[in-house]
């Protein structure tokens, strides 16, 4: 007879991966550490397959056209279609060329954080949060009836809250220079912006929330006016002179 596997809940793991640390957040009920284990593992191997700082990884093949799109893994030509229709909703600034050469690391994080997130409902647990780089895929509750509340890093003042989301399925990213210079690019004018310091957009599913927000950055002064036009979105902007905008319905802090 197979003994029990013990979870203490909740389980709660760090993993360095994509340059950054993916923390997981597991709530009752939780789930077989071998199913953990898995999504860990596949998280390793996204990261080997889209990095653009490996270089034997697919993208960077593809780049020096050592392959063909039809020579990598499937989920490689699912995310360069997406990027493809990506372009198309945010009339263009939203791009994989704007550095000159093949990089969808703004849909990758977002899209492996939720597939890792959509990994663990499948084993079983219907109450969890999955964060990467501080961009957040939560489902269900940290409690019975208790929402959660994820709060939004200020991109000026360290250790201060710009805002709080809250819901029970919901998918927090922020695009800014804070961590990472200045390494968003306007596709249009090839620099990036100054005017805005950071913008986070709330939704649902975070592979296309992470997208919007990387894309709503490139447009600078022009992303509140672009948040506001689309369905079933919140956003909060901050801007480099410290100023901030934020959709009715979200928790600014000011």
């Amino acid at each position: 007879m197979t003994s029990p596997v013990d979870i203490r809940l909740p389980q709660r793991h760090i993993e360095h991966c994509m340059g950054t640390v993916f923390s997981f957040d597991i709530r009752s009920p939780g789930v077989d550490h071998a199913d953990l284990k898995t999504v860990l593992d596949w998280l390793h191997w996204a990261d080997q397959t889209f990095s653009t700082y490996q270089p034997n990884s697919q993208i960077n093949r593809l780049n020096r056209d050592d392959v063909s799109v039809l020579d990598c893994a499937p989920e490689v030509r699912e995310i360069l279609k997406r990027c493809a229709e990506l372009e198309d909703e945010t009339d263009g600034y939203f791009s994989t060329q704007a550095s000159g050469c093949l990089d969808p690391s703004g849909l990758v994080k977002g899209w492996a954080i939720q597939r890792a997130s959509d990994m663990l409902r499948n084993v079983g647990s219907t109450n969890h949060c999955v964060n990467g780089g501080g961009d957040v895929q939560c489902i269900g509750s940290p409690q019975p009836e208790t929402p959660w509340r994820i709060g939004i890093a200020h991109p000026l003042r360290p250790d201060h809250l710009a805002g709080t989301a809250t819901g029970h399925h919901l998918a927090v990213a922020t695009s800014g220079s804070a961590e990472r210079g200045a390494h968003i690019i306007n596709p249009r004018s090839t620099t990036s912006p100054d005017v805005v310091a950071s913008v986070t957009l709330v939704g649902r599913d975070l592979a296309t929330t992470d997208a919007y927000a990387t894309a709503a950055f490139a447009m600078g002064t022009d992303a509140p006016a672009w948040i506001d036009t689309l369905p079933n979105y919140q956003g909060l902007v901050v801007f480099a002179d410290g100023t901030q905008w934020c959709s009715p319905t979200l928790d600014s802090h000011h």
